[in-house]
């Protein structure tokens, strides 16, 4: 009797030991993960992409990935320097990342050519397909996936907007740089609905942040209103175009809500922590066992009209109870 009381016993605890280990290699609860290392290169800082940041880390952190725990990040800001978007990339690859998050295009196509066998997450790409980051939106193909920041009526919306808002408007005058892929396409977009619209387009192109100021300067006398794409070279130098609209009183609308917060009038835009925290859900799907190549890529879900009333009184704008109607209020 003690005998088969001991191969029983034997049994429950061989039973147990088979459910605990079962239950630490799906990863549910609070049970103990595996440390993971993920390299996040970003091309420039500004408070849209490090809202995105911030948002991926998030969405890890409440999977239960926790820097300091079992998540090695290693994050790595670019600078808007091209060579150390693939010099950073590069690394991350010797490395030996578990995963890569690229945010911008530029250093989304650095990690993209830097390796096809580290899982790539993107997030804030104008055009996953155009800038050759994946195959199609719904299959990415290979080790790439993501999150695109283009909303298919946030362009068209804003720029409506200048219209609704500044009825005497005739010229918008735009800045970006012509080397970011994403702001070429912004751009393009953004002509054709201002010739829809019968506006017309004034245009200066720079290549670095220090030649935003003097680009904004240049478009004075020649422009109504300014527009702002989602160009990281200007937005990381935002304030200086804010100065100038300031002083000569030029209303100013722009790519995305951030960008109102900082003080320019107004947007149709998103929270790029959402569009982070959407970005670190798929991180958390990879790290499961899926492939990047089965997660489409993701889209913003809700648009946003971003007015900040102190950047209107600043800008020269006066505002009424209809122009505020259903938006979102900032910089009061």
């Amino acid at each position: 009797m003690k005998k088969v009381l001991s191969i029983v016993l034997c049994g429950v605890l061989l039973i147990l030991a088979s459910c605990g280990t079962n239950s630490n290699q799906t990863g549910g609860g609070n049970e103990e993960k595996k440390t993971v290392k993920i390299g996040i290169i970003q091309l420039v800082e500004h408070p849209s992409l490090d809202g995105a940041r911030e948002g991926f880390i998030a969405a890890l952190k409440d999977a239960g990935y926790e820097e300091g725990k079992n998540l090695k990040l290693d994050y790595q800001n670019a600078q808007g320097d091209m060579n150390n978007n693939m010099t950073i990339a590069q690394n991350f690859v010797a490395d030996k990342n578990d995963l890569i998050l690229a945010i911008a295009t530029a250093s989304a196509q650095a990690a993209v050519q830097s390796t096809k066998d580290i899982p790539i997450l993107f997030t804030a790409i104008t055009d996953p397909v155009g800038a050759n980051l994946v195959q199609s939106l719904e299959n990415p193909g290979v080790n790439v996936t993501g999150t695109s920041d283009t909303h298919p009526d946030a362009i068209k919306n804003t720029i409506n907007s200048i219209k609704k808002f500044i009825p005497e408007a005739k010229k918008v005058g735009i800045i970006y740089n012509s080397g970011e892929p994403n702001s070429v396409v912004n751009v393009e977009k953004a002509k054709q609905v201002i010739k829809e619209i019968g506006l017309e387009t004034v245009e200066t192109t720079i290549a670095t942040s220090t030649e935003v100021k003097q680009a904004a300067e240049s478009l004075v006398g020649r422009a109504d209103v300014f527009y702002i794409p989602k160009d990281n070279t200007v937005v990381s130098a935002l304030e200086s175009v804010i100065t100038v609209a300031n002083e000569k009183k030029i209303p100013t609308f722009v790519g995305e809500g951030d960008s109102v917060k900082r003080g320019t009038f107004a947007s149709y835009g998103f929270e790029y922590h959402d569009l982070g925290y959407t970005t670190g859900k798929m991180a958390v799907e990879i790290l499961n066992g899926k492939k990047p190549s089965e997660i489409p890529v993701g889209f913003p879900e809700n648009l946003e009209l971003y007015i900040n009333k102190k950047a209107a009184e600043q800008e020269g704008i006066t505002l009424t109870e209809n122009m505020l109607k259903g938006a979102k209020i900032v910089g009061e």
